[in-house]
């Protein structure tokens, strides 16, 4: 029943409305300070009710019987348990709509082309988050809901259905806790001429992933030595090694040709990501080496944001991956920034 056919229901003025049971919630709205449910689906009305309704503009209460329908409540609900993968928490129906949460941070993951094909059902809306982003506990994630107040239980068991096809729709893979080994490249710091910067930037980014930093090596600028510390972590038990420094293109920057010897496949040196583009991802064995360029110390978001999250979730990032993110792959450098609430990475 959508909501324009009201032909098809019964009108009833609202004092001849005492015992009925409300079919949909009656919104109330203060500005700046409240919107909700004043009266929700289910409500027996009593004779207190009549002047209440009557305040909040209804004069009359729509009836109608569901023969073959799905109220939006429960069509609502019927759709999110559907489609609800991992880690997410659905809510009570509220005004029809159920919203999605974060029980833990992780990765969120939105099955792009199943959500086309549920959008593509008649009358039915699922609104999310980017795919692929990072999110954290009690984050709202999602939304579903019908359009009209009630809704063809065909329409239902098709989009439960697609729902099953692609399944999960939504879903948060965790962050792996693992042990990270740093490796920090730079003759003016293994010579204490300066003090290192560069470790405690991404220390920090990988604390707020819930990753331990096991051990960091200072190392100069000499290639046997950064070899040997890369394999050296790896030997103790990192689950991922980070090189900072050294991944330009000058004669002195040697962590590319450093990875490589220790083992690493290389799965690109340079990725179509501002700032960020001198990053190179290589596996030895399995684990993830990452060499981080000069831009991840000092931009909030960059390169970093958007390989690292993945490979914790327990992703084998490919070259496909990394050329496609090419498209949002260009930071505004905003005045102020907003990642992850920007185009960044999208």
């Amino acid at each position: 029943m959508k909501y324009y056919e009201k032909d098809q229901m019964t009108a009833l003025p609202v004092q001849k409305a005492v015992g009925k049971v409300l079919l949909h919630d009656i919104t109330r709205i203060v500005p700046d300070l409240f919107k909700g449910p004043s009266f929700k689906k289910g409500h027996v009305i009593t004779e207190a009710d009549v002047e209440k309704l009557l305040d909040l503009g209804k004069q009359h209460i729509y009836v109608a019987s569901l023969k073959g329908e799905i109220h939006e409540n429960d069509a609502a609900i019927r759709i999110a348990k559907a489609a609800l993968g991992n880690n997410i928490s659905i809510s009570e129906p509220r005004e029809g709509k159920v919203g999605f949460t974060a029980l833990k941070q992780g990765l969120l993951k939105i099955n792009v082309k199943g959500l086309s094909r549920l959008n593509s059902v008649p009358d039915v809306i699922f609104a999310t988050l980017h795919t692929d982003q990072v999110v954290d506990k009690e984050q709202d994630l999602a939304g579903t809901r019908v359009i009209p107040l009630s809704i063809d239980k065909n329409r239902i068991i098709e989009a439960e259905s697609v729902c099953e096809q692609y399944f999960p729709i939504i879903d948060i893979r965790p962050f792996a806790a693992i042990d990270v080994g740093l490796v920090v490249t730079g003759s003016e710091v293994y010579n204490g001429r300066i003090r290192d910067g560069f470790g405690p930037v991404v220390q920090k980014k990988f604390k707020a992933l819930g990753c331990s930093n096991m051990k960091k090596e200072i190392v100069s600028d000499e290639l046997d030595m950064t070899v040997s510390a890369i394999k050296g972590l790896l030997d103790e038990g990192a689950g991922m090694i980070a090189v900072t420094g050294g991944m330009s293109v000058d004669p002195d920057d040697l962590t590319p040709a450093a990875i490589r010897p220790a083992g690493g496949e290389v799965v690109s040196y340079g990725v179509p990501v501002l700032p960020g583009a001198m990053f190179m991802l290589a596996y030895i064995d399995g684990i993830p080496v990452i060499g981080l360029p000069g831009c991840v110390m000092y931009h909030r978001a960059s390169i970093f944001d958007l390989v690292v999250p993945k490979l914790l979730a327990g992703e084998t990032v490919t070259k496909s991956e990394i050329v496609q993110m090419g498209h949002g792959g260009f930071c505004s450098n905003c005045e102020t920034c907003r990642f992850p609430n920007c185009s960044f990475g999208k």
